[in-house]
């Protein structure tokens, strides 16, 4: 115990002697771990040494904790909690314990998160403590960036509760349009909330600021009948200036303008939503800091109207259906006995139990946008195309 608690004792050494923990049977490990714990949550250096460090560790093994019997033990796991937020600890002993008196930091942290793994994880844990009206709360103040950020997170982190909390969100009237707007890109992503959001299309009941948004989903839904009741009632225009995009062999003879090319990247494009570019950007498609080195004028019109002609390899789309009704699609980081991880076109990741699982299955797809001409106009994304030609090999 002097050993872990010495502040000169290296991480590694004191991994090493946790780690011994886990050969020691399990009645044995259990009442050895809480001798530690008890010792290090009493110690006087409890408040600035590596004790907060040493009961979470030691709890973090244990199968269970009851931390009514130890008051210090508690002060030790929520110092450490409000030190290190965002760490795999801080996320496992929240998802374990829900401490309620951390619910308002976790709300801010998903906040403040809210287009990251973390801040997604965050949210989750709120649904899973019941706090989730701190999400809901957060969609009727005036500040709209939390308004958005909060109907974000119950898109998704919501589950099987997302389309009843997000429906009355679309319709409201009082809600601005960025606001609803999040709201339907949440429900869309269960497939039952993309057929109530073609009820409301087919019944007319959908604001008008919205079918643009409604269309983006809906006009690409993997169920052809949901696609061919939409285009009854909804349709995009085929460039962002609604003219019609010229044919390939037209736009591969034009030349655009670099530095305006790098703002619709940046921008319109959208494509640093996704892509990273000389350090720049998400890491959800492919490096794009050389691809000016790999494709030619013709083929990078191609990848960019038609991405799913020719998805790189490592960079194929996959679909989880889970057993409540969840639908996620995205890359597959990880793929283990017990778990998948997908990463979606926002660069968040979402792991699944396999026990929880319906369907697992490669789509055909590209999680690349399938009609991205619709953000741009003809010009950008001949500027576009011009831009990422010189993303070449130093």
């Amino acid at each position: 115990m002097d050993l872990l608690q010495d502040p000169s004792t290296s991480e590694a050494e004191r991994a090493r002697y946790l780690r011994a923990f886990d050969f020691h049977d399990a009645p044995e490990k259990e009442i050895a771990l809480k001798r530690l714990i008890a010792s290090a949550a009493n110690s006087d250096s409890a408040s600035e040494g590596p004790s907060d460090e040493l009961v979470v560790e030691a709890v973090l093994r244990l199968g269970d904790f009851d931390f009514d019997s130890s008051v210090s033990a508690k002060q030790s796991v929520l110092r450490y909690l409000h030190t290190y937020p965002g760490t795999d600890a801080y996320f496992d002993l929240l998802q374990r314990f829900q401490f309620a008196e951390m619910a308002d930091d976790l709300f801010e942290f998903s906040l403040k998160h809210h287009d990251q793994t973390s801040g997604v994880r965050a949210a989750e844990i709120l649904f899973l403590m019941d706090r989730q009206s701190l999400l809901l709360d957060a969609i009727q103040t005036d500040d709209l960036a939390r308004r958005v950020a909060a109907v974000t997170l119950v898109g998704l982190a919501g589950r099987n509760k997302t389309v009843s909390l997000l429906l009355p969100v679309v319709t409201s009237d009082g809600l601005s349009s960025e606001v609803r707007v999040a709201a339907v890109e949440g429900i869309s992503r269960r497939p039952n909330g993309r057929k109530r959001l073609l009820d409301l299309v087919i019944s007319r009941k959908l604001p008008d600021d919205l079918k643009f948004a409604a269309a983006n989903v809906l006009l690409s839904d993997e169920d052809e009948a949901v696609r061919i009741e939409a285009a009854k009632y909804l349709e995009l225009p085929a460039t962002a200036d609604s003219q019609p995009l010229p044919p390939l062999r037209t736009l591969v003879k034009r030349r655009g303008d670099v530095a305006a090319g790098a703002k619709v990247f940046r921008k319109p494009g959208t494509c640093i939503n996704c892509h990273k570019v000389n350090g720049e950007g998400k890491e959800v498609g492919p490096d794009l800091s050389e691809i000016g080195s790999k494709l030619s004028r013709e083929a990078m019109y191609v990848s960019i109207l038609d991405p799913s002609a020719a998805v790189s390899h490592n960079f194929e789309t996959y679909s989880v259906l889970t057993e409540d009704g969840s639908a996620i699609t995205g890359l597959l980081v990880s793929d283990t006995a017990e778990s998948v991880t997908l990463r979606n076109a926002e660069g968040i990741d979402q792991t699944v139990n396999k026990d929880e699982m319906e369907i697992f299955q490669k789509q055909s797809k590209s999680l690349m946008p399938q009609d991205l001409q619709r953000l741009m106009t003809a010009d950008q994304l001949v500027n576009l195309v011009e831009y990422t030609l010189t993303l070449t090999k130093k």
